[in-house]
């Protein structure tokens, strides 16, 4: 039950966004897209790699990660520079996004 005097907050609409991650092994290169499409015409992709030295054990899993992990992390840059772009092209003023 909600407290007394607490807001309620009202669903106008649900957006589904979609990240796709595709993961291409080489040998001792592994290689991550992270693609996302919105409901927009918003497409971003994100790029990550990760290698094996010759002396790591040889762990596909690990690597997939690692990969993975970047290529979302640059996705994530990317998104927050649209939203920079997208508030400065709106209010005509420089804007500041904390990271």
């Amino acid at each position: 039950m909600p407290e007394p005097g607490a807001r309620r907050r009202i669903m106008v609409a649900v957006k589904r966004w979609h990240v796709e991650i595709l993961i291409d092994a080489h040998e001792q290169a592994t290689r991550a897209e992270a693609r996302l499409r919105a409901g927009d015409r918003t497409h971003l992709v994100g790029i990550g790699g990760a290698t094996c030295r010759p002396t790591d054990s040889n762990v596909p899993e690990i690597a997939d990660e690692l990969a993975a992990a970047r290529a979302l992390s640059e996705l994530a840059h990317q998104l927050l520079d649209a939203v920079v772009q997208d508030i400065e092209a709106v209010t005509q003023q420089p804007a500041n996004v904390a990271r």
